[in-house]
């Protein structure tokens, strides 16, 4: 048989940063597997272009500087107006760096753990907000709870590079928050899972110690790799979850 599979159809999910790389592979991932959208970005003309195509009831493009606590609560009652609801959160807004930890100026490496970091507690914490309310006036129903899913890197699992410092400090919390937050919520319903893969075929970093059209970008993960990821754990049934998974491709070096 088959693997069982939760049908995204009609599902809401929030993904931030969607508007180009990992978080544009995932919105359109998940507007494919019939979920509702709502495509947070700090651009939300470049998110809008990236549901180009579907039909406009089943996304919603909004503005979204992560480092903004009120800014992630009203990107989710935004899509809790226009939907009704929301039932996941993928926290995918990321930047970084590479370099020594004296190449750059404080207010790039503030910016750094501001983004990464913080701005994944702030949407997390709206999230939650939302599907603890649920549950409490039992609007949930049979998929009461909901998904958090954090896209990390394994530069937070203990493999980030000597150029890379900042940048992994910020993604160690991330799992660290992760972690703890899986202990938390669990009993309340709702899913925690990380995503941490390797090298990414983006624009990630470029012109900041990566180079534009580098060809050994070539052999990286692709954005949809990491995007497949994101939605399997949410198509898993909900008497299970995935904590971690870790994601490289052949051509890298653990």
């Amino acid at each position: 048989m088959p693997a069982e599979r939760r049908d995204l159809t009609g599902s809401v999910v929030l993904v931030t940063g969607a508007g180009a790389g990992i978080g544009a592979a995932t919105a359109r991932q998940l507007l494919e597997a019939g979920a509702r959208v709502v495509l947070a970005d700090l651009d939300p003309d470049r998110a809008t272009l990236v549901a180009s195509g579907h039909p406009p009831e089943q996304f919603l493009a909004v503005g979204l500087d992560v480092r903004s606590p009120e800014a992630a609560r009203q990107a989710v009652a935004e899509a809790v107006r226009r939907f009704g609801r929301l039932d996941s959160v993928v926290c995918n807004a990321g930047i970084g760096v590479f370099g020594g930890i004296c190449d750059y100026p404080d207010d790039v490496l503030q910016a750094i753990v501001d983004t990464n970091l913080l701005g994944t507690v702030w949407a997390v914490r709206a999230a939650v907000q939302h599907f603890d309310a649920r549950a409490a006036d039992g609007a949930g129903g049979g998929d009461a709870g909901g998904d958090v899913v954090l896209v990390a890197s394994v530069a937070g699992l203990g493999t980030g590079g000597g150029d890379e410092a900042v940048y992994a400090a910020s993604k160690h919390g991330q799992v660290g928050l992760a972690t703890s937050l899986a202990r938390e919520l669990r009993e309340r319903g709702i899913r925690v899972s990380t995503i941490a893969p390797a090298a990414v075929n983006t624009g990630f970093a470029d012109g900041v110690g990566r180079t534009e059209g580098d060809p050994v970008k070539d052999g990286f993960l692709a954005p949809d790799d990491v995007a497949s990821a994101v939605v399997t754990v949410l198509q898993q049934p909900r008497r299970m979850r995935t904590a971690l998974w870790s994601m490289w491709s052949m051509a890298e070096q653990s």
